[in-house]
């Protein structure tokens, strides 16, 4: 694989550009989406409850995939950052089954004491097949 067979993807706005991170990337038969979190088209936090936030952080990764010619049913491994995993695992598993379908992703699923704002409760990037 070269440098040209790396097509970065983006979405417009593309919120993540100021901060010199490809939206996603596809390479060798798969497309990397980079953490989504609960924001908005502005890049402004969308409400303070942890669904919200999750239902966004999803609904972002998907636009991401349309972007990249792919949906939520190409995804084969996702990460899901959240900063209170006791309070909010019930809500993750509701959250995977509204947007997840099976056979389900391959999910890694970590508590981190912060993610890149204050406000953010959740954070979930993917790995999907490039179709």
């Amino acid at each position: 694989m070269t440098a040209t067979d790396i097509e970065r993807i983006a979405t417009t706005p593309d919120w993540y550009e100021p901060y010199r991170i490809s939206q996603a990337i596809k390479a060798g038969g798969f497309i990397h989406v980079s953490g989504q979190a609960g924001i908005d088209e502005r890049g402004r936090t969308v409400g303070d409850d942890f669904k919200t936030q999750g239902r966004q952080a999803f609904a972002n990764v998907e636009r991401v995939l349309a972007a990249a010619g792919a949906t939520l049913a190409d995804v084969v491994k996702v990460t899901i950052l959240v900063r209170d995993m006791a309070a909010n695992l019930p809500a993750v598993i509701e959250l995977r089954g509204e947007f997840l379908a099976e056979p389900y992703p391959a999910d890694t699923l970590l508590e981190v004491s912060a993610l890149a704002q204050p406000d953010w409760q959740i954070e979930i990037d993917a790995i999907a097949l490039a179709r």
